[in-house]
């Protein structure tokens, strides 16, 4: 008899820290906003959904308030695993980035791994003139920023977790990033399943491509364990293409207007998180794959389940 096939899990990742209002009208940019986001994404099949809070201005933010409004708003609607981003947007503390694991106690959460030049400072160009006055100043300081994860933070962030119950998602944005996850897996302190989001495609890390996705895939499964978990952020208009490559490798798939605005190619914006869900779906679907519920995720990231979450 043929093993069974692994159903593949979809994420959304709603809203992000990085587009900003002008980018894109269909940008959730208010808490409201964020919350339907999420729930239609989840009815769409996301088993997952990753959260970062806006203001109502859409400035990333993160401000307590917020996120137990955003974070409560979707739990009492939906049944899906919400994990909480801890790489918030650039400029904040690492400090602020890692307060809401204690405060909110998630089923998962980002785990970043490792420090790196982060610049997306080449909107600027693109999308003046700007809705509001933050959003300019915002980009453009992306060209003097280094998105700082030293092995103190991560060992932090990691023990933070662990006392928490939250199962990391480490977002690797580079291939040395995948050494350092390694370390601290040998020392014992990340308990299995090992989980990995790999990041291509941002100024300062690797480039994206499926060459390049294979050979993480490869030097993942060596230096962790041929057990490790993976999925990939797909940015930009190449998004279902890498998540397509990405689940017929064993993987799972992400998708969201946090990844990427656009639904096609062409240029063609996705309105909302949930058609972005629905297309990546429809694709898997036709390839044969299972789609993964809320619980099918739950049990192969070993999650402690909604109940002990403290929002």
């Amino acid at each position: 008899m043929a093993a069974k096939q692994k159903k593949v899990i979809i994420s959304a990742a709603i809203t992000g820290g990085v587009h900003t209002p002008t980018m894109s009208p269909y940008l959730p940019k208010t808490p409201e906003e964020i919350i339907d986001n999420a729930v239609d994404a989840a009815k769409a099949g996301a088993a997952v959904v990753h959260i970062h809070a806006r203001k109502e201005d859409g400035l990333p933010t993160a401000d307590y308030d917020y996120f137990e409004k955003i974070l409560s708003g979707i739990k009492k609607r939906v049944d899906v695993v919400i994990g909480i981003t801890t790489g918030g947007a650039q400029g904040m503390t690492v400090q602020e980035r890692f307060a809401v694991i204690e405060r909110f106690k998630p089923e998962i959460a980002s785990a970043n791994g490792g420090s790196m030049n982060f610049t997306f400072s080449r909107l600027a160009e693109t999308y003046k003139p700007f809705l509001h006055d933050w959003e300019e100043p915002f980009i453009t300081r992306t060209w003097d920023n280094v998105f700082k994860n030293t092995f103190s933070d991560i060992e932090h962030c990691i023990k933070t977790m662990n006392a928490c119950e939250t199962r990391p998602e480490f977002e690797c944005f580079d291939f040395g990033q995948i050494a350092n996850i390694a370390y601290f897996v040998k020392s014992g302190l990340v308990r299995k399943p090992v989980y990995l989001q790999f990041v291509p495609g941002i100024m300062g890390g690797m480039p994206i491509s499926n060459e390049a996705m294979l050979f993480i895939i490869e030097q993942a499964k060596k230096l962790i364990g041929p057990d490790v978990l993976y999925s990939t952020v797909a940015p930009g208009r190449r998004m279902f293409r890498i998540s397509t490559m990405m689940a017929l490798n064993g993987g799972n798939v992400r998708v969201g207007l946090e990844d990427g605005l656009y639904l096609k190619p062409n240029g063609e914006l996705a309105k909302s998180n949930a058609e972005q869900v629905s297309k990546i779906r429809g694709i898997l679907e036709a390839l044969d794959f299972e789609i993964a519920s809320p619980d099918d995720a739950r049990e192969e990231f070993q999650l402690k389940g909604m109940s002990k979450v403290e929002f």
